[in-house]
């Protein structure tokens, strides 16, 4: 993966937040991942090994080496802080080529045992390795920090083939596996019918809001009721769309589950088709607070121009701050100016929120043109210097939030 950054074990043991395995690429510092008390992230992860390039049609399956690779280098950050992947809450993966698919359930199946955890896997059109076919994020708790329960919530169906949990909880916070507007035990009889426009007609119901209604009511939230949570209590949602024009029909929808505020909302667009039933329009994961933990919202007016609708600039739970989708709604233009004019956003929610940009966990990048990282890489290598960044991208068709934009940031930030 590349020499190792150069930072000191000793300024690591003293700070909150500790970079991971860091390593250079292309001459950018980035980190496997993050450690705080209570999480260790390992963000962005990549396959090493890709099978053989003069045999390629001997041996087991190239996907089948490069998701074994995936899941050791997840396991090496894991334990670099801390943790394994039995203590994994969550698991998303950007994946390019559909036919891999059963062989990273396969893989991840041999890695993770029984413990598989609540799982996000949508098509895009590239990630930063051009070999690769897949980056990967997975979340979980230090292997001595707060228990990890799974959950299965009576009237849950749940995908027949990906094995995952689908509802962890953790310290106050719910995770909830990607879900479609999907019906039988399985999924296994697609896309629900009251889901659907039905067949022969026009104007009966518009898809998007369909899905979207029938996703919130039979998925969502039963997933979060049986954790001993609500949908009033959802802070992060990711909401991966098909078409980013039905944006405003899902916001119609979307808004009227949460009369008193709307949950931290990134959107990412992916291929056509990009989830696991082909003509499904969304799939949506989420986090949500339990018990007495607390949640508030983070509101900043410049926030607000970036995301419109009502949403919040960030929610804050407990220790984490969530920043969704961000785009530069004012400074549409090549990617270091969107990028400047991005951190400054983020920076200023943090501060808002008593954190600090330094104390970003997750960065995740979508990119209309991966050509653009190393620009975004460099914006945030002038704002962080020094910080080795742990960042996810893939790159996914336009439009983004606002048409012109060419990227869009996610964070995850601790607050101590």
């Amino acid at each position: 993966m590349g020499a190792c950054y150069g930072a000191s074990e000793m300024s690591l043991k003293k700070a909150l937040v500790q970079p991971l395995l860091p390593y250079q690429r292309g001459g950018i510092a980035f980190a496997g991942g993050m450690r705080t008390p209570q999480w260790v992230l390992a963000t962005g992860v990549l396959p090493g090994a890709f099978g053989s390039k003069k045999r390629p049609l001997s041996g087991e399956p190239a996907w089948t080496t490069q998701f074994r690779s995936l899941f050791a280098r997840g396991a090496e950050v894991l334990s670099a802080g801390g943790s394994d992947l039995a203590h994994t809450v969550r698991c998303d993966q950007f994946v390019r080529d559909y036919r891999s698919v059963p062989f990273f359930h396969e893989m991840r199946r041999q890695a993770c045992g029984k413990h598989i955890p609540p799982s996000t896997t949508v098509l895009e059109d590239a990630v930063p390795l051009p070999e690769a076919n897949i980056t990967m994020n997975l979340v979980a708790r230090p292997a001595e920090g707060p228990a990890v329960e799974a959950v299965f919530p009576d009237g849950l169906d749940v995908p027949a083939t990906s094995s995952f949990v689908p509802v962890m909880k953790s310290g106050g916070l719910v995770f909830v596996a990607g879900f479609m507007a999907a019906c039988k035990p399985g999924d296994l009889g697609g896309i629900a019918p009251e889901a659907r426009v039905p067949e022969g007609h026009l104007w009966k119901g518009n898809r998007i809001q369909l899905e979207l209604d029938y996703l919130v009511k039979r998925k969502l939230k039963v997933a979060l009721e049986g954790a001993g949570s609500s949908l009033e209590r959802m802070v992060k949602a990711d909401v991966s769309i098909r078409d980013m024009n039905d944006v405003p029909a899902f916001n119609q929808v979307w808004a009227k589950f949460f009369p008193g505020g709307m949950p931290a909302t990134s959107f990412w667009p992916t291929a056509n088709p990009g989830l696991a039933i082909e003509d499904a329009r969304i799939e949506i994961n989420c986090v949500a607070a339990e018990g007495a933990l607390e949640a508030r919202r983070i509101e900043l007016p410049q926030a607000a121009r970036a995301l419109c609708d009502g949403y919040p600039g960030a929610v804050r739970a407990g220790d984490l701050l969530f920043i969704p989708g961000l785009v530069a709604s004012d400074e549409n233009g090549p990617v270091k100016k969107e990028m400047q004019h991005l951190i400054a956003l983020a920076d200023a929610l943090c501060r808002k929120a008593g954190t600090k940009l330094e104390n970003v966990l997750r960065i995740q990048q979508v990119h209309t043109d991966l050509k653009d990282l190393k620009g975004a890489c460099r914006a945030w290598q002038k704002r962080l210097p020094g910080l080795p960044l742990p960042l996810s991208a893939f790159q996914a068709p336009g439009p983004l939030l606002v048409p012109g934009c060419t990227v869009s940031i996610d964070l995850w930030v601790y607050c101590p």
